[in-house]
This record gives structure tokens, C-alpha cells and sequence, in this order.
């Protein structure tokens, strides 16, 4: 028996190969209002309770699976959310190649894949051209929100944001209780701090 066709999502969900060579916000939004990115949104605990709660704000998660990324946008789609997208491809081809130089307010990079293995910490996603990259897209003022519980991971993240030239390292927010079990920034975060885990957080704001 043949797998049942997969359900259509747009505009909730497409690939950035649908929208090559570039993304237009103002044919992906009604709105015309702040733009924020979720660099590897997972299954979408944040992108979906941001959107939800700051609807004077457009949300776009970009996840390279394109399965967790369908996740997120069943969310949206059933609230048919105007301000929350999901895109799927790899965040370097958007940020590095599509998406317009100083269009974007914030990008939040939560609790990215660690690559435990010495030989595969090449492929972790945050490098120097990465940090170049989100230079390129956020405007003048705008914020690199990024938190993990990898230690040494952060220590590479914070590294390279605190003798950036374009950024300035500003004071992250605090640890705070959660009020019920979806009061988590991210599942990852969730999860970690159940586990007893310390979360690092930092916050750097474009010049």
C-alpha cells in the first residue's frame, strides 16, 4: 500500500528551494511588522508561543528536518496563524544567500545540535561565518538570542560574539520558574532543566 500523499501546509510550510533565489516578508506576511528567526525551530515550542503571544511581531522558524519542521507548522496551521511561519532548508543558505541584508530584528538560536564527537565538531552550525551571516541580515539594533546547556558549545558561541565587530554583548536575561510545563522557551530547555542541567544564555545586540 502506497503512503498516503503528504498534506500541503503552505504558506506554513514550504522549502527554500520553493522560494529560491529569495524571500520576499511581504508575500510571506499580511503584515507588515517586525521580523524574528528561529534558527532550527525543532518542532516549534517557541516559535509557536511567540507568535501566539506577540502578534505585533512576524515569526519564521528555519529547520533543516523537514519532518520536525511540518511539526511546527501543524501548530500554526491550526490556528491558521497569520505571524508564524515555518521555512525548511539549511539556515546558511538562507541567511548567508536569501534573505535581504538588514531585514531582520532578532534571530534566536536555541539549544543547536552539540556534535559530541571530536571529529564531527566541524559540523556544528555556529562558526565564524555563521556569526557573518547573522550580521548580514539583522538591522542596525536588532538581537542574537542564543542559549544551550553544552558548555563548551557556548564557549565557542561567546567567544566569537564578544570580539565581533558588528555586536556588542549585552547582560542575558535570568533563569526563570516556569508556570506550567509549556512555559519552557523550548522543549530542549525543558527537558534539560528536568534533567537538572544549567542552561547558558547570551544576548548580543547588532551595531
Amino acid at each position: 500500500m502506497k503512503n498516503a500523499p503528504t498534506v500541503d501546509l503552505r504558506p506554513y510550510f514550504q522549502t527554500l528551494d520553493d522560494l529560491s533565489p529569495s524571500i520576499d516578508w511581504d508575500e510571506m506576511f499580511e503584515k507588515d511588522q517586525p521580523i524574528e528567526l528561529d534558527v532550527g525551530c525543532g518542532r516549534g515550542l517557541f516559535l509557536f508561543t511567540a507568535s501566539t503571544t506577540r502578534l505585533d511581531t512576524n515569526f519564521v522558524g528555519i529547520e533543516l528536518d523537514y519532518r520536525e519542521g511540518r511539526r511546527a507548522a501543524k501548530r500554526l496551521a491550526k490556528l491558521e496563524q497569520p505571524n508564524g511561519r515555518v521555512l525548511g532548508g539549511d539556515a546558511r543558505e538562507a541567511l548567508g544567500k536569501m534573505i535581504e541584508p538588514a531585514s531582520v530584528s532578532a534571530v534566536h538560536f536555541y539549544f543547536p545540535d552539540p556534535w559530541w564527537k571530536k571529529k564531527h565538531k566541524r559540523r556544528r552550525l555556529f562558526t565564524d561565518q555563521f556569526a557573518n551571516m547573522i550580521a548580514r541580515v539583522l538591522k542596525p539594533g536588532g538581537h542574537l538570542h542564543s542559549w544551550t546547556d553544552v558548555e563548551d558549545y557556548f564557549g565557542v558561541i561567546q567567544a566569537l560574539m564578544d570580539h565581533h565587530a558588528d555586536f556588542v554583548t549585552l547582560d542575558p536575561p535570568d533563569e526563570r520558574d516556569p508556570e506550567h510545563d509549556m512555559d519552557y522557551q523550548t522543549s530542549f530547555e525543558r527537558k534539560k532543566r528536568k534533567e537538572g542541567f544549567p542552561i547558558y544564555r547570551g544576548l548580543w545586540q547588532r551595531r
